[in-house]
């Protein structure tokens, strides 16, 4: 049976301030996660105590600030359950997304665990094998007229700041990105999904799990093109070097699916367009 209990110590402010001092030694890129890892210090699973969840509180159905006013979603409820098997303490921390790596790499945090894309960071992290298939897409508003890719040409786009999407626009697909009248970036999702509502820009470059959800929540206003951007995978990132620890998530989760808990918390989170159907963790 999932059990629901999560312990949670609401340490954001202090890992708030440390982002904040931290920030401009950071690129917000992968080299300070490259040069920062230290596999010497790595993680002993079976000393650990306090698990410390660094994810974005902006980004549904992952990791999100409930109607309730506390954080809840899909990837913290895996956490809670991947730290309640193993007997440690799940300590959430809601970070500034451009501040993760020297989070990650000074302690503050054990883990980035928030729709975490791997590809292109292999060498960066030491990551869980990938959990979920997603995708990079294109979101526009149902009435814009815009259908295609190729409809995108002089039209204003924005994307989160250091996502997957940002990277693939700016790397495979630099191409179509030369066509735009403007790339922008901003800091989390919802209030890029509001510039588009409110018609600030013409369409949003995000993953597929964040377009369902804007869309099952506004059914008639957003429309996702049909054309993917790319294709990739989640996983859980650690430091470098914290092979053992990844190791130990990994059996965990297979033991979640084995049980049956894994499709239980899809269908937890249906609503929001999550679905077990992109599992591909045995």
């Amino acid at each position: 049976m999932l059990r629901r209990k999560f312990v949670m110590l609401m340490g954001t402010a202090a890992v708030a301030a440390m982002s904040g001092s931290m920030l401009a030694g950071c690129s917000g890129g992968s080299k300070d996660a490259a040069e920062g890892g230290d596999a010497s210090a790595a993680t002993d699973p079976s000393s650990l105590t306090t698990f410390i969840v660094g994810f974005d509180q902006s980004y549904p159905p992952y990791g999100f600030v409930g109607d309730d006013g506390e954080f809840t979603g899909f990837d913290l409820d895996l956490a809670a359950e991947v730290c309640e098997r193993n007997g440690w303490t799940l300590q959430l921390e809601a970070i500034d997304w451009d501040a993760k790596d020297t989070l990650l790499n000074s302690g503050a945090i054990t883990c980035i665990w928030n729709g975490f894309t791997m590809e292109g960071r292999e060498n960066d992290y030491t990551f869980s094998e990938p959990y979920m298939l997603n995708e990079q897409v294109v979101v526009v508003k149902a009435d814009s007229g815009i259908a295609s890719l190729d409809d995108l040409a002089g039209k204003a786009v924005i994307t989160q700041v250091d996502s997957a999407a940002l990277d693939v626009l700016e790397g495979g697909m630099a191409d179509l990105a030369a066509t735009f009248a403007s790339l922008e970036t901003i800091g989390d999702y919802n209030t890029a999904f509001m510039q588009l509502e409110s018609g600030a820009v013409d369409a949003v470059a995000c993953d597929l799990s964040i377009a369902q959800y804007q869309m099952s929540a506004k059914p008639d206003v957003y429309t996702q093109l049909d054309e993917a951007l790319s294709s990739e995978h989640y996983a859980v990132g650690f430091k470098k070097g914290d092979t053992d620890l990844a190791d130990t998530v990994n059996a965990t989760l297979k033991e979640m699916v084995a049980d049956g808990t894994v499709e239980e918390l899809c269908d937890k989170y249906a609503e929001y367009g999550l679905t077990y159907d992109n599992w591909i963790l045995a």
